[in-house]
């Protein structure tokens, strides 16, 4: 067989036994994703809906586009959207993604081998990659990490490609001059895609890219330095786009995501040596024993014995390197020094924030498993492979040989959960049969790697994003709202896991509270149960009406999908919204939310798409200042009306309010009726609703009646009158503003409002 095929052969064979072995795993695996998994799968989930239906060249979709992912950089997300575009949603079509990222790992070091050393090298190198504890343990974990080590060792086989061919002391020939810039723009797309993927990359690439640039401009290469600085101009064009328009974000969650994370974890201080030893000491766990010595002993013996200025492979194998392996074995250490010394320098310390400098130290231990020549070359080489790929079997499956892998590659066992399935998909199902006609937020109190907001809220969203899941109940002065906000709760017996002290105080009052009722319970397969609470009495309510002609009107009548009966009503059938009731106390005193109930009619497209401009003003309406009166703009339902499969044609349905509302404490006390405008925000329409015969008294001496909370909007509309004050008074706004945000997941509550406002300037 002829070289050039006979390598991508190989290099084809290692990638679809690693795929295959990959694959098994995951049928096997009936687990759900903890945390940060979910986190990223909901992440390809929002990419995947918004490339259903692209705008390429919309320069406004194209910055809502990147906006979806406003902390972590999004080419992973992208891709694995890309991927359950052709084969489905679902974590485990996801992580087919995964499995492309494993052929780019092996192409790029086998690449780096071969620059650097020769192909014997690389081709070993190749196969290492994919029997190393640390990259086999996380490629199974749909993290942004195993991605990342991807495209570092992607951007540092081109940057070792561009490096070495300005080596030559005489002049470089137009072939090598076009080979420079190619290999440099190439790059530079590399180290674009590489920040696209996580900002963490310039760990691992920023000393090289130093160390290459110091060397270029002393030996006054100047057309070298054009090449590497238009190359990094090329990166800025990729990732730029990006970082442009989430900027703010990314350095205010920074502290969060590293000093934060870090204290949470109790990671090692700057200023102590376990910090700068940490992953010094785990390094073994993530390259096994057998595949960290063996090679090591090889170049000892061998590698001393001839000198690093030739090969010995080259020598044995006729083999020739293309550079003296001293230098070769220098740039991969400026590249694993660098790396080391950066990541180190991080105080939030995991042994997956280390993973893109195993593919490189991969190429070491290739090195030093050829540097076994004569007779004990290939029995040692082929044993060692063989030692590896039995711990890598043992680690992935349920097959035994504990004693042997705790020995040789212990603490990366990741064997699959083959259990009884967990219950989310048939808790998503029951709150979606509940509600099927409205958006629900699930607040879920345990925080485990099984049961979080983060998995609950990812399968939500493969329900169509019906139902989303947020962990309230971490503050205790927050708790009452959060009650009061969301209709629906998740409890568990048994541990809890990472959560704060104010979570058993929310429980309490959920499970024992007169507010929510035990809609479901499920067994859980650690022998604890898990438990879905419903609010009794729900904020909004929603109906389907059946229209039934008599005589020239329609006759409507409720129809109660729940169980319960419904008083029928007879209307006119009419495409537009009707406000059919308002229910509000006959006085109350200002400055004190007040309750209101709205009842609604319409069409399913007019309800859903529809704004509702509500004004409370003096009934005798004369010219008067603008203060006296209030808004109560919202969204039909709050913008909650969601269904899976579209209502049919012209169907018609009742919603129902149960809100408050907000006379400001310097309003005139006297009476005030309701004047109301329909507005369309998909196409703009506006038209004025004809309202039932209301009356609201302000009157300082009335007894404040009980209210719900109050809606989102009015909320903001409070929080900004502390914006004049300065720089105290955005604590509390950027406070309060987080703890509301958690209350509507998409955060419509905002564009709402933006509308509401717009159309009444």
């Amino acid at each position: 067989m002829k070289r050039r095929f006979r390598d991508p052969l190989i290099l084809g064979l290692i990638w679809l036994g690693s795929g295959f072995c990959d694959r098994i795993w995951f049928a096997l695996d009936h687990s759900v994703p903890a945390w940060d998994q979910a986190d990223y799968l909901t992440g390809s989930l929002n990419y995947w809906q918004a490339l259903q239906h692209p705008e390429w060249f919309s320069g406004e979709w194209w910055s809502s586009f990147w906006a979806i992912s406003s902390k972590v950089p999004p080419l992973t997300y992208i891709i694995a959207a890309m991927v359950q575009q052709l084969f489905g949603t679902g974590a485990e079509l996801a992580t087919i993604a995964l499995v492309l990222c494993s052929g780019v790992l092996i192409a790029s070091v086998y690449g780096l081998g071969l620059v650097l050393f020769n192909r014997r090298v690389g081709l070993w190198a190749a196969g290492l990659v994919m029997l190393l504890p640390g990259l086999y343990r996380y490629r199974l974990e749909f993290l942004l990490d195993y991605p990342l080590t991807t495209v570092v060792s992607l951007c540092f086989w081109s940057l070792t490609v561009w490096w070495s061919l300005g080596r030559a002391k005489r002049p470089l020939s137009r072939t090598r001059v076009r080979q420079g810039w190619l290999w440099g723009l190439g790059f530079g797309v590399c180290l674009g895609l590489a920040l696209l993927v996580k900002q963490t990359a310039l760990f691992f690439l920023f000393v090289p890219i130093v160390w290459a640039g110091v060397r270029v401009l002393w030996q006054r290469q100047w057309q070298r330095l054009a090449q590497l600085i238009g190359s990094l101009l090329v990166s800025v064009l990729l990732f730029g786009p990006w970082y442009r328009i989430n900027w703010l974000l990314i350095l205010t969650s920074g502290k969060r995501a590293t000093i934060d994370s870090a204290i949470a974890e109790g990671d090692p201080a700057l200023n102590t040596l376990d910090a700068w030893v940490y992953y010094w000491k785990i390094l073994p766990y993530l390259i096994s024993w057998p595949l960290l010595l063996i090679p090591i002993v090889g170049l000892l013996i061998y590698g001393l014995k001839y000198g690093l200025k030739q090969s010995p492979i080259a020598k044995s194998n006729n083999l020739p390197s293309p550079h003296p392996p001293i230098w070769s074995l220098t740039w991969l250490g400026v590249f694993i020094v660098g790396g080391y010394l950066l990541c180190s320098l991080n105080i939030n310390k995991d042994a997956r924030y280390i993973l893109p400098l195993v593919p490189v130290l991969s190429l070491f231990l290739a090195y030093g498993l050829t540097c076994w020549t004569n007779r004990w070359g290939k029995p040692m080489r082929w044993s060692t492979v063989g030692l590896a790929t039995v711990l890598m079997m043992l680690n992935l499956f349920p097959l035994g040989g504990r004693g042997l892998t705790q020995l040789l590659s212990p603490r990366v066992q990741h064997l699959p959960y083959l259990g009884q399935p967990w219950p989310h998909r048939k808790v998503i199902a029951e709150i979606i049969k509940t509600q099927p006609y409205l958006r629900s937020n699930l607040g879920v109190l345990p925080s485990t790697p099984d049961i979080n907001q983060h998995n609950f809220n990812y399968y939500g969203a493969l329900a169509n994003f019906q139902v989303y899941g947020r962990q309230v109940g971490t503050q205790a002065k927050q708790v009452k709202q959060d009650m009061r906000s969301l209709s629906w709760f998740l409890t568990k017996t048994g541990a809890q896991g990472s959560i704060p002290e104010s979570q058993a105080a929310i429980v309490q009052e959920v499970e024992q509270g007169s507010e929510f009722e035990l809609h479901q319970t499920w067994e859980l397969p650690d022998a604890s149960q898990l438990k879905l609470y419903h609010k009794r009495q729900t904020p909004i309510a929603i109906k389907p009406l059946l229209i039934k002609p008599v005589g020239d009107q329609s006759f409507i009548k409720p129809t109660s999908f729940n169980g319960n009966g419904s008083l029928s009503t007879t209307l006119t059938s009419s495409p537009r919204v009707k406000l059919e009731q308002v229910t509000i106390p006959e006085t109350s005193p200002a400055g004190v939310p007040v309750p209101v109930t709205y009842q609604w009619t319409g069409s399913w497209e007019q309800l859903k798409s529809g704004i509702v401009i509500l004004t409370w003003q003096p009934v005798e309406l004369k010219v008067k200042p603008l203060t006296h009166r209030w808004l109560h703009d919202h969204g039909i339902a709050m913008g909650e009306l969601h269904s899976s499969q579209l209502p049919p044609a012209n169907s018609q349905f009742q919603v129902i309010e149960r809100m408050a509302m907000f006379p400001p404490a310097d309003i005139p006390a006297e009476s005030y009726t309701l004047k109301a405008t329909y507005l369309n925000r998909q196409t703009g329409e506006t038209y004025p609703i004809q309202v039932p015969t209301v009356t609201l008294t302000i009157d300082p001496a009335a007894t404040p009646i009980p209210a719900p909370e109050l809606d989102l909007i009015t909320q903001m509309r409070i929080l900004s009158t502390n914006l004049p004050k300065g720089l105290n008074g955005l604590e509390p706004v950027f406070e309060e503003t987080a703890r509301i945000n958690q209350y509507d997941p998409i955060q419509d509550y905002l564009e709402q409002a933006d509308l509401a406002l717009s159309y009444r300037l």
